[in-house]
């Protein structure tokens, strides 16, 4: 499942070579800026993984009733197609993760490589998830961007900020850039594997019930 997905994203490369450059729009944009331009490459990587992530899920939808039949199970699917994106994903992240520490000044080079981990980690959920909630990517996309504008201009000290799934971003790379007075890795990295984790089951759960379900099937 892992295979066929890999195989699956590289037939569009003009679409994920497009995605690939939106984190270097965001971090140059920002590049005089350390704080803002770390956590927009974050947030950029984040936004890049999660689109493709949603490509993957629409594109397997007619697919994956006949994998189903043919033996795989829903956890096999979900699974298979998260460990193919979070590789990919993981990718991508560590490429700017080098491009960040070696052009920018920051307290904790560590702390640079986990947050881009971590915000790979909750993207690919995140993809699933509107992939699977979503009938199209167009739709998808615009959620996505609406997401991560939110992610954006909100104030992370705001109580509601938690709620969206990348506030950890913000928090580490304030840790990783100002120091552990102005921010909590702890808190950071934990906001990010409990979001994962949620939106991973949910997705686990949206996809169960689809393919649980017969629409050709009418019973007279």
């Amino acid at each position: 499942m892992a295979e066929m997905t890999l195989r699956e994203l590289t037939r569009r490369r003009s679409v994920l070579g497009l995605l690939l450059l939106v984190p270097l729009v965001f971090y140059l944009g920002r590049y005089d800026q350390t704080g803002q331009a770390v956590r927009f490459a974050a947030l950029g990587v984040g936004f890049a993984v999660s689109t493709a992530a949603l490509f993957s899920a629409v594109g397997a939808r007619d697919v994956d009733p006949r994998l189903t039949l043919s033996g795989f199970r829903p956890h096999h699917l979900l699974i298979g197609r998260f460990l193919a994106l979070l590789t990919a994903g993981l990718v991508i992240a560590g490429a700017y993760a080098v491009l960040v520490a070696v052009g920018q000044d920051v307290r904790s080079v560590p702390a640079v490589v986990a947050q881009f981990a971590l915000t790979t980690l909750v993207a690919v959920p995140l993809g699933l998830l509107l992939g699977l909630a979503v009938p199209r990517d167009l739709e998808g996309s615009l959620l996505l961007i609406s997401v991560i504008g939110a992610q954006m201009v909100m104030d992370p000290d705001d109580g509601a900020a938690r709620v969206l799934p990348f506030w950890s971003t913000r928090e580490i790379v304030t840790y990783a850039v100002d120091g552990p007075d102005a921010a909590s890795f702890t808190a950071g990295a934990a906001h990010a594997l409990v979001v994962a984790a949620v939106l991973a089951a949910v997705a686990a759960a949206v996809l169960s019930v689809r393919l649980r379900r017969r629409a050709h099937m009418q019973f007279v």
